[in-house]
């Protein structure tokens, strides 16, 4: 393989030793204000992008066992925080693909999957608590093997090709006057909030069962209607921080009753829609101050918090850019090669 020493370490060509960034470095000014995404950042990532799978997946289950309209999944935090160790491994095992020139497929369609499956099936003898290797299935297999394509060819990827800029919260436009920057474009986002409003509900359930069940699995769960409900939602929500806040200079808790007024119409509205087809995976009919089952005021506080986090969230995505071949132009090929 054409890896060679240097002072010690084995570096591969166009290797970088800080993670996933394949770009050159820049220069000067700009090699301060932009690099690759943080560690932190990845990890947080990795393990909701996690999560999202194993809601996925799980509910995909049902739908075939239970035809359940409600396309319940499940997850944990648990899970969460092993998928962003365990991406952030399998990370480091992509860096090494340049070791392979001339050979990607040995890499991609060899020791990847391998390393991949090998690292689920030690997660799976840990989940379960035994001291036996938990064999997988052919099909636990051929789905292992569909998702390490997926993480190699396109999700791996497409994180090496993101940019961050740490700094930069508001930039000059040439008519004059302060606005956010362009960050990830608007499909992008709606899926990570989407993703995000899957963390969010896990580890909100998962604390629910454990104070109310003394569940200490923290097995939490959401449904896949949820995806749009919070990608739809909080896309809405980030749109009216950039307008309120840039524009016109809207404080916090000026824009915070905005906020809480739109999630609770948004899911007043979803969930009356969902509940004509019997897909409506909450019911609050049982708790305080609650709204046709619908909408309860008992979760005011989770809401407003959440809303302070979005805007959160918000700031940190605008400093993500993306670089000229995009995540879903990835994606799009990969599915054509396929």
């Amino acid at each position: 393989m054409a890896c060679r020493w240097r002072g010690g370490p084995r570096v591969c060509p166009g290797e970088h030793t800080g993670g996933l960034k394949t770009a050159q470095e820049p220069s000067g000014e700009t090699e301060e204000s932009l690099r690759e995404m943080p560690r932190w950042m990845r990890l947080y990532f990795y393990g909701m992008h996690g999560v999202t799978l194993d809601v996925l997946l799980s509910s995909l289950q049902r739908v075939v066992k239970y035809q359940d309209p409600k396309l319940v999944g499940f997850s944990s935090p648990y899970l969460c925080v092993l998928h962003s160790l365990t991406h952030f491994a399998l990370e480091k095992i992509y860096s090494r693909r340049r070791c392979f020139p001339g050979r990607p497929s040995v890499f991609h369609l060899l020791l990847y999957p391998a390393v991949y499956i090998g690292l689920q099936v030690l997660i799976g003898s840990v989940k379960s608590w035994s001291e036996q290797v938990r064999l997988l299935s052919w099909t636990q297999l051929a789905v292992h093997y569909i998702l390490a394509q997926y993480f190699s060819q396109v999700l791996h990827r497409g994180m090496s090709r993101l940019q961050y800029h740490p700094s930069v919260m508001r930039t000059l436009t040439q008519e004059g006057g302060w606005r956010p920057p362009h960050g990830l474009p608007g499909f992008a986002r709606f899926l990570f909030f989407g993703m995000h409003g899957f963390l969010d509900e896990v580890l909100f359930t998962s604390i629910f069962n454990l104070v109310e069940k003394s569940d200490r699995s923290l097995s939490g769960h959401t449904s896949l209607w949820s995806f749009l409900m919070y990608g739809s939602c909080s896309f809405v929500v980030e749109k009216l921080y950039l307008h309120l806040h840039y524009t016109r200079g809207w404080g916090t808790w000026r824009r915070l009753p905005i906020y809480i007024c739109f999630i609770y119409t948004w899911e007043f509205t979803c969930g009356l829609l969902l509940r004509q087809f019997d897909a409506c995976s909450w019911d609050y009919s049982h708790y305080p101050h609650n709204f046709m089952g619908l909408i309860t005021l008992l979760y005011l506080p989770g809401w407003i918090l959440l809303s302070l986090y979005q805007d959160v969230l918000s700031n940190v995505l605008l400093g993500i850019n993306k670089h000229p071949v995009c995540l879903l132009f990835n994606l799009f090929v990969f599915i054509l090669n396929g």
